[in-house]
């Protein structure tokens, strides 16, 4: 079974967006700034966006690890 991961990217709001899954969820801080997670009422992480994507060039290279809750 294949799984479908949706990456959408605005040029305009220089915003770029992964999700794992469609369903209901909100998004959540992490450790960067520019990252949010997208996670589930379970706590099940189904995707993340980055905002000021095109600034990212001028940093070190962007490293971050998502974690889901463990109920």
């Amino acid at each position: 079974m294949r799984k479908e991961i949706n990456v959408w990217y605005d040029k305009e709001g220089d915003y770029l967006e992964v999700l794992f899954e469609r369903k209901k969820g909100y998004f959540k801080e992490t450790e960067n700034d520019a990252v949010m997670e997208k996670i589930d009422d379970e706590g099940n992480i189904i995707g993340f966006s980055i905002l000021k994507v095109s600034g990212l060039k001028e940093q070190k290279p962007l490293s971050i690890i998502l974690k889901e809750q463990i109920a």
